[in-house]
């Protein structure tokens, strides 16, 4: 069964390795999160060294089928969040599926 790491489970780690309160850890957390969360909102790209990269990319409307009935609708444009690991996360979480 795999596990899913939560806010809490984040705020629970600061908490224990920082050693800030639980509620200045949990402020903390919130922090980081929503300082992330606007600067994709604004556009820009997050690059976290040693993590990843995380950006927001326009797609152009375009036509897509249903694959049911066949019938041809037009998918409107929009903003996708991507991400992209680091090298090293590919090679650590390679390396984990090994075990």
């Amino acid at each position: 069964m795999s596990k899913t790491l939560t806010r809490m489970d984040l705020s629970e780690s600061v908490f224990r390795e920082v050693g800030l309160s639980r509620n200045e850890s949990a402020s903390l957390v919130e922090s980081v999160l929503a300082h992330i969360s606007d600067a994709l909102v604004e556009g820009e790209t997050v690059k976290i060294s040693s993590f990843g990269t995380f950006s927001v990319r326009a797609k152009s409307e375009r036509v897509g089928r249903n694959p049911k009935t066949g019938d041809e609708a037009p998918i409107p444009a929009r903003r996708v969040l991507t991400f992209r690991p680091s090298h090293l996360m590919k090679d650590r979480v390679a390396a984990g599926n090994k075990t």
